[in-house]
């Protein structure tokens, strides 16, 4: 019974973490998308140096690099972070 009860816990826990997540659900392809729509190629550079983005940036290359690349997929994800929280931000903002 404790067992039991510890573990709805733990993924009821789990589960209000996963639900306050911005990337919960997103796909590394779906994130890239959305930065490029909102940013441009030129502006992912600026903010992240990584030559994916600079030298004839596509999906399909900065994904490949991405995925082998953890370090760099960690800094896209910190990027489309801030762009989230800056934009819940703004949308908060009444002055």
């Amino acid at each position: 019974m404790i067992c039991k009860r510890s573990r709805e816990i733990s993924e009821s826990n789990s589960e209000n973490e996963q639900v306050n997540n911005p990337l919960h659900g997103k796909t590394l392809e779906n994130i890239l998308v959305e930065l490029v729509d909102k940013l441009g190629w030129i502006e992912m550079n600026r903010r992240v140096k990584i030559n994916c983005f600079f030298t004839h940036p596509s999906i399909k290359s900065s994904l490949i690099f991405l995925r082998k690349n953890n370090w760099a997929r960690l800094k896209v994800e910190k990027m489309y972070l801030d762009l989230v929280i800056n934009s819940k931000a703004r949308n908060n903002d009444f002055h």
